[in-house]
């Protein structure tokens, strides 16, 4: 009876999740440059960006595919993407670079009317040159 019980209970499990997974979408980029996500260094390489959504939260799974690690942001902030990118309806990633240490800040999927943003770095106090805030635009590919 606790088998039949607990094989129940999984199954039940299995199909909320199934339920509340309503889409998903696989972008793939080549990032040159280390950077953070999340508060994690991610080293540069063949990245597969996997957005997540569903009815409670969406959900941007970055993966290097070499290295095999990534990390997990919670799309939480949308924002309008830069006209620039509008019109080239190309998938986007963009860094905020300061002083050499890149910060994913961006990334819209190339069709939706909003881009996903994230925490961006802070200038440290010093040399105002080495404060210089550039961003880094990079193109992704849907994959299939």
């Amino acid at each position: 009876m606790k088998s039949l019980t607990m094989r129940t209970m999984i199954a039940a499990a299995a199909l909320v999740v199934a339920a509340g997974t309503a889409s998903a979408q696989t972008y793939k980029a080549e990032i040159p440059m280390a950077f953070r996500a999340a508060g994690k260094l991610m080293t540069p390489g063949s990245y597969e960006i996997r957005v997540s959504r569903n009815s409670a939260t969406e959900l941007l799974y970055v993966h290097n595919t070499g290295a095999n690690n990534g990390v997990i942001l919670v799309a939480q902030v949308k924002t309008d993407p830069p006209k620039e990118w509008r019109d080239a309806r190309n998938p986007k990633l963009a860094f905020a670079c300061i002083g050499g240490a890149c910060t994913l800040s961006r990334m819209w999927n190339g069709s939706d009317s909003f881009a996903y943003s994230f925490p961006s770095p802070k200038a440290p106090a010093g040399d105002l040159v080495a404060q210089r805030l550039e961003l880094v635009t990079l193109s992704m590919i849907k994959a299939h």
